[in-house]
């Protein structure tokens, strides 16, 4: 008898049916006699099923309905859902002084994950490159300042080699990160193996997570430390931290804005495009940012300058603008 999955009614096989329904077509009556080797096996399951009866007198089998194996199958199932529902009432007070016993009893805490602090440069990138080259499946890096991800090797070669080998690769840059030319060689080298970049027009932290279960930031007050963290929970966190923000930014095209020459950040170049009387599709149009994007900055600037309509903000920056050019060096 083919088996059933767990929990399942037991139903004839597809060979049993076919003979089952052979049977039928001969009137619903099969000599012993008559009983083919290779359809033994099916016989006896008919028999179990109670699809077919022995009559002995007549030295045959004879079908049964298939209606009342139903009910009967049926109403087994039903009887054996009642026990277990009960049996699933009945557990957890059979368990609980076990359960009371295993909250009473004070147990080690887990210390296999405390983060590593580490303060010197060397250091820090030859540990960094040790977590690269040991990394077999995923890559998530925060590099808000771009440059080429030399945490899987300093050329190109090596990132593609970690792609051709089924690893996976998204890096999140600043926006003026898409006019540096050495961030873009990089991006236009290891893209088309199947690496993703996107851009987040907002502050975020630099960060590198390996296979989902070790994270590399800076350490706090200090550029020239580094916090290794294998901590589960807080990796958990961390990873949740860089979803969030790979949610929010959006694809751009590497060439399609030049390098802001007085350095300012995204939401200065929003503002002094919009003094200049561009809409907010040209500014999304110029830096190369989604018009989502563009309208959170402008958000932003409206309640720093406290401007209840695009036209009077535009108005105020172009006011504070001559104010700032006309105010005597000192």
């Amino acid at each position: 008898m083919d088996q059933p999955e767990p929990g399942s009614p037991a139903l004839p096989g597809e060979r049993a049916r076919e003979l089952y329904l052979a049977v039928l077509g001969e009137g619903g009556r099969l000599r012993m006699a008559d009983v083919r080797p290779e359809d033994a096996a099916r016989v006896a399951e008919l028999l179990e099923l109670g699809l077919l009866v022995a009559l002995p007198a007549e030295a045959a089998y004879a079908t049964v309905n298939p209606r009342a194996v139903g009910s009967r199958l049926s109403e087994e199932l039903r009887s054996a859902g009642t026990r277990l529902l009960v049996q699933a009432q009945e557990v957890p007070a059979l368990l609980e002084d076990l359960t009371r016993a295993y909250d009473l009893t004070p147990r080690k805490l887990d210390r296999s994950g405390e983060v590593r602090h580490v303060h010197r440069a060397e250091e820090i990138r030859r540990l960094v490159l040790q977590l690269g080259s040991a990394c077999t499946s995923e890559v998530l890096a925060a590099q808000p300042s771009g440059g080429p991800l030399l945490v899987l090797g300093a050329t190109p070669e090596r990132t593609r080699a970690f792609l051709e080998d089924g690893g996976c690769l998204r890096v999140l840059y600043e926006p003026a990160a898409r006019a540096d030319g050495p961030t873009a060689d990089y991006v236009a080298a290891v893209a088309e193996a199947g690496a993703r970049f996107r851009v987040l027009g907002e502050s975020f932290k630099r960060m590198f997570i390996f296979d989902r279960t070790t994270v590399v930031i800076p350490a706090v007050g200090d550029t020239g430390s580094a916090a290794f963290i294998d901590d589960p929970a807080v990796v958990a966190f961390l990873l949740g931290m860089f979803e969030r923000d790979w949610q929010r930014a959006e694809p751009a095209q590497w060439s399609a804005v030049e390098l802001d020459k007085a350095g300012l950040p995204v939401h200065a170049q929003v503002g002094r495009m919009l003094s200049q009387g561009l809409t907010q599709r040209a500014i999304a149009g110029r830096l190369g940012l989604s018009e989502r994007t563009v309208a959170g900055h402008i958000s932003r600037l409206r309640e720093l300058y406290d401007a209840e309509t695009l036209f009077q903000l535009g108005w105020l920056m172009r006011a504070a603008d001559g104010d700032a050019k006309s105010e005597p060096s000192r």
